[in-house]
C-alpha cells in the first residue's frame, strides 16, 4: 500500500511538553483516526505536517519526498479543519468564496455552494453570528472544496449534532473511495472513529503508544474478567491495561482470541476503542 504522509522521528519540544519521536505512516486511500486525552499531542501533531510549527527534530515526507513549506502544490493539496479556529467575522460565506478563489488553484464555487446547503448555511451571515457547530461546518465545507488529496481535521465533529455528525462521516468515506485521498482525523468521539476509520493512532503524553489496523485491534483487544490467581497465569507481554475491583481483575489483553481458547471456564469480553484508551490511561499500575 502506497503511503500519502510518512512521519520519521517527529520531535517537538516545548518548556513542557515534548512529542517525542514519532514514526507513523499514514497509508494512501484510507481514513485513520488520531486519539489521545487533551495534551496527548494530537493538534501538535497536525501542525507538524502542516508546517505550521518548526520540527526539533526528525522528518516528515509526503510521497516519499520531504515536505517543504514553501511547496504551494502541497498547500492546493490539503483540506484542514482546526478546532478553535474560524474566519474573521465580519466576513460571510459569500465573501469566502471569493478569498479561496485567489488561493486555491482548484477551488471549485459549486462544491462549495453546494455544501453550503447541505449544512443550511446562509451565504450572507456573517460570521460573527455563527453557532459554534456552524462555524464548525463552514470549516468543513472550504475543506472540501479545492479538490484536496489530504484532509487534516482537528476534531472537527465537535459541536455537531448527532446527524450533521454522521453526514461529515458518509462525506469522509465517500472522500476516499478512489484510494488516492486520505484523511487523519483527531476525534474524543470514539463510536465517529469506529464507524469510519480503517486505522486507529494513539497518542499519550507525547508517545505513539499504537498504530493499527482498527478492525485488526477491536478483533485481537479484549477484556479478561477472573480472579487474582489467574491474572497471574496471563502472559504480562499481552496485558494492556488493569483494573481491580471488588469482584476480581478486570485485564486488558491484547490476544483475547487466544485466552478465549486456551481459558474457556474464563470470561473474556470484546472490548471498544474507547474502553482500550480508557485502560491505557486510567488503568491500575501493574
Amino acid at each position: 500500500m502506497e503511503t500519502a504522509i510518512r512521519l520519521e522521528n517527529v520531535v517537538k519540544k516545548y518548556p513542557k511538553f515534548t512529542l517525542d519521536h514519532i514514526n507513523l505512516e499514514l497509508p494512501k486511500g484510507c481514513i485513520m483516526g488520531l486519539v489521545g486525552e487533551n495534551g496527548a499531542g494530537k493538534t501538535t501533531l497536525i501542525k507538524c505536517i502542516l508546517g505550521l510549527i518548526s520540527l526539533s527534530d526528525g522528518r516528515i515526507y509526503r510521497d516519499e519526498k520531504v515536505i517543504s513549506k514553501k511547496e504551494i502544490e502541497w498547500k492546493n493539496d490539503v483540506g484542514v479543519v482546526m478546532s478553535g479556529s474560524s474566519f474573521p467575522g465580519n466576513l460571510n460565506a459569500k465573501q469566502i468564496n471569493k478569498i479561496m478563489e485567489n488561493i486555491y488553484s482548484r477551488w471549485d464555487k459549486n462544491i462549495f455552494y453546494d455544501y453550503l446547503k447541505q449544512f443550511h448555511i446562509d451565504e450572507n451571515k456573517f460570521t460573527k453570528d455563527y453557532s459554534t457547530g456552524m462555524a464548525m461546518k463552514l470549516q468543513i465545507a472550504v475543506a472540501f472544496s479545492h479538490n484536496a488529496k489530504l484532509l487534516l481535521l482537528d476534531e472537527a465533529t465537535s459541536g455537531l449534532d448527532p446527524v450533521v455528525r454522521d453526514e461529515i462521516l458518509e462525506i469522509l468515506q465517500n472522500f476516499i473511495q478512489d484510494e488516492e485521498c486520505t484523511v487523519l482525523f483527531s476525534s474524543h468521539i470514539t463510536s465517529d472513529l469506529e464507524k469510519v476509520a480503517d486505522y486507529i493512532t494513539f497518542l499519550h503524553k507525547g508517545k505513539l503508544i499504537f498504530s493499527e489496523n482498527k478492525d485488526e485491534l477491536l478483533y485481537n483487544y479484549g477484556v479478561v474478567r477472573c480472579s487474582k490467581e489467574d491474572y497471574k497465569r496471563i502472559d504480562p507481554e499481552h496485558v494492556v491495561g488493569l483494573r481491580k475491583n471488588q469482584f476480581g481483575y478486570e485485564v486488558m489483553v491484547d490476544n483475547r482470541i487466544d485466552i478465549s481458547r486456551q481459558n474457556r471456564d474464563w470470561v473474556v469480553d470484546s472490548t471498544t476503542l474507547e474502553e482500550i484508551i480508557l485502560f491505557q490511561i486510567k488503568g491500575d499500575v501493574l
